[in-house]
């Protein structure tokens, strides 16, 4: 009798030997327990075991499965997904295009490597003065990580992040100031990137990607395109980046510069102003954008909100005329 966790080796056939696991041994060899494995089998994920008598066996193909479908999990698949891929596998269709296209996505989107810093030279690039409220807040934002066994140490996956954030500091910023920037930059920036894959998505991606779970020629085929597309969402911002920072940086130099010179009056009398800009929810931007188009986004958001405000001033005049004329028409007291 084998002990638990090792195999049963029988003859399938002359000089062919075959592995034979039961459940126990099976959950032992693969990290599954006995009741995913089980789960696995009624939802079709796993073949079911061959019956010998009053037990279940299960061979190499049930280890296989079981490896897989931890790999597939570990991608971030559910299982409804890692169904539809191996009955696609089962069906002579083969999973090397969908797991290189899933590669291709987990793998890094920058060149930048990540690097390690000691507490003493964390303290050190921040002024030489330890702030345990900065840490936890840099640990909460993913500026810094933790490393098992090392109280002294994190691990950086940007330095050029961290080193943004000592510039400014060193520059006069608060930590607390640089922490809620950050915030406030980064959903911006990820309604960027959600706003730049709904883009590819729809115009290069649907063609291959359509069918659930796609071809091994499609997933090759997304694969190597989003190696071309990968620079181009940085490139883009970038470009964009550079553009706006050109414009608002001279717009708030002339402004202080002209600090002295007498207001410019419209055509309407009222003095101009600088643009100010309102951040909106993006599901507003989204419903203003499917309505009117997004070239037109920002004309239709202004005309009605100075249509309100005209709204607004009328309802006021109407009410105030009324109102007088009530005190009018009110007859004299004794």
């Amino acid at each position: 009798m084998p002990a638990p966790g090792e195999p049963k080796v029988s003859l399938s056939a002359p000089g062919e030997p075959r592995v034979e696991y039961r459940i126990e041994d099976l959950a032992h060899r693969s990290g599954a327990t006995v009741r995913t494995i089980r789960a696995y089998q009624d939802r079709g994920l796993l073949p079911r075991p061959e019956r010998r008598g009053r037990s279940n066996v299960y061979g190499d193909a049930h280890l296989a499965r079981l490896r897989q479908i931890a790999d597939l999990l570990d991608r971030g698949y559910t299982l409804a997904s890692i169904k539809e891929l191996l009955e696609a596998w089962d069906a002579g269709r083969g999973l090397g295009g969908v797991l290189g296209l899933v590669a291709e996505v987990d793998g890094p989107w920058t060149d930048e490597k990540a690097d390690r810093i000691t507490r003493a030279e964390l303290d050190a690039a921040f002024g030489g003065v330890s702030d345990e409220v900065a840490v936890a807040d840099a640990i909460a934002l993913g500026v810094l990580e933790p490393l098992p066994g090392r109280d002294d140490e994190f691990l950086v996956p940007s330095p050029q992040e961290l080193a943004v954030a000592a510039e400014l500091h060193a520059a006069g910023v608060p930590l607390s100031a640089i922490s809620g920037h950050l915030r406030e930059l980064r959903g911006q920036v990820e309604h960027i990137a959600a706003r730049f894959l709904e883009f590819t998505n729809e115009h290069v991606f649907a063609r291959y990607l359509g069918n659930h779970p796609p071809s091994e020629a499609d997933a090759a085929e997304a694969a190597a395109l989003i190696r071309r597309l990968r620079p181009l969402a940085q490139k883009s911002v970038d470009a964009e980046l550079a553009r706006a920072m050109r414009l608002f940086a001279t717009r708030y130099l002339r402004r202080h510069l002209d600090a002295e010179d007498p207001p410019r009056l419209s055509s309407q009398g009222r003095r101009d102003a600088e643009p100010q800009h309102v951040a909106l929810p993006a599901d507003t931007m989204r419903a203003v954008q499917e309505l009117v188009g997004r070239e037109n986004a920002a004309a239709f958001i202004a005309a009605a909100a100075e249509r309100e405000v005209q709204s607004r001033t009328l309802d006021a005049l109407t009410s105030s005329h009324r109102d007088q004329a009530l005190v009018t028409q009110m007859p004299p007291t004794a």
